[in-house]
């Protein structure tokens, strides 16, 4: 057994550049899981950081030097964002005000349809129906109590709001001005010895910047899709179910099939079992599959490559390690953790090759 152990070993870590990738991910790793809460505002400024570097390569390319650019596209940003929130947010306020008061008569509703389902299906146990309601039931107040102390917790924590309105974009600013200054700073605590570190990071850099983008776009095509679709067949609260579709995408294939469960619900208690019920969820059902077939092809050529079992574990893996921030880079992750295993499997270039490659 030692043996083995020792040629795995060997096989794995003979390289120094392999024992500095290790060291390099298991910091990395340990340093946001302890420090993960208190790193937060920093996350949000690198994400927004990636979306907006493209946008500013570009207006570096048209003759713009590097500090202007990052101003230009800032401002335009923050201006179309607080555009948008001014104009959406009190109607999807007023929306999920009116939703979450009916809520409980949706319920009943619903309800009230699943008791009539051992008449329509005698083969059912009414028994198991009356468990199912019941489990439902507890299930259902125990996820909105906690869903509303979240949102308490969100709206009276002044100082969290703050520092995201003020710390957040002057990050990006600076992360985004200074890019190569940080890296250089970066650069000199980093290993001498650091050829699969650069080889892994190189190719996981433009996937990241490719994969926020792409789900930023994703996110307003969908969401916007759904509310004009559903405000066209006069379903009520289209506006929050157009934003609980569109942020549904953030999760990879559960995200859509937990928003599925509101929008039938909404649908059902409107026009219960009509021809206008089932015109919103085949609407719907086709929204879903142009992003599954033809959107998310188009946005994630690199991230399709992953088979759908890696990616649903790596949202479960990650989302439970570290939560939202977890779920929202599953795909990355899952991308990075094959980009190691592929800079692993190559074999060791000579010693003065990975010296020449380091410096």
């Amino acid at each position: 057994m030692f043996d083995v152990f020792k040629q795995w070993y060997k096989k794995n870590f003979s390289d120094p550049n392999a024992v500095t990738l290790m060291l390099v991910i298991v910091l990395t790793a340990g340093l946001i899981t302890l420090f993960g809460d208190l790193l937060t505002p920093v996350f949000v400024a690198i994400v927004f950081a990636f979306l907006l570097e493209w946008p500013v390569k570009k207006a570096t390319q048209l003759g713009l030097n590097r500090n202007l650019s990052t101003t230009l596209v800032i401002t335009i940003f923050i201006g179309i964002m607080t555009t948008i929130f001014v104009m959406a947010i009190p109607v999807i306020w007023k929306q999920s005000i009116g939703l979450i008061k009916e809520l409980p008569d949706m319920m009943v509703h619903i309800k009230r349809y699943i008791y009539t389902l051992p008449d329509l299906y005698p083969s059912l146990d009414p028994a198991l129906i009356t468990n199912l309601i019941n489990n439902f039931d507890t299930k259902l107040v125990s996820v909105l109590e906690n869903s509303v102390q979240t949102i308490m917790a969100s709206l009276t924590d002044v100082v969290a709001i703050l520092i995201y309105l003020i710390l957040v974009p002057m990050m990006v600013f600076f992360i985004i001005k200074d890019k190569k200054d940080l890296l250089a700073g970066f650069d000199k605590i980093m290993p001498v010895r650091r050829r699969l570190i650069t080889q892994v990071s190189n190719e996981m850099n433009e996937q990241i910047i490719n994969y926020i983008r792409g789900k930023m776009i994703e996110l307003f095509i969908v969401g916007g899709a759904t509310y004009i679709a559903f405000a066209i067949m006069d379903l009520r609260y289209a506006a929050v179910l157009g934003l609980l579709v569109g942020l549904s995408v953030l999760i990879p294939y559960i995200g859509a099939a937990v928003v599925t469960v509101p929008v039938t619900a909404v649908a059902l208690f409107q026009f219960g079992l009509t021809p206008d019920f089932y015109a919103v969820m085949i609407a719907y059902g086709v929204i879903q599959a142009l992003d599954g077939n033809l959107l998310v092809p188009l946005l994630f050529s690199e991230a399709v490559d992953l088979n759908p079992v890696y990616i649903i574990v790596a949202v479960l893996f990650f989302g439970g390690l570290w939560g939202f921030w977890g779920v929202f880079f599953a795909i990355p992750l899952a991308s990075l953790v094959k980009a190691v295993i592929n800079a692993w499997s190559v074999k060791s270039v000579p010693e003065n090759i990975q010296t020449d490659t380091c410096n």
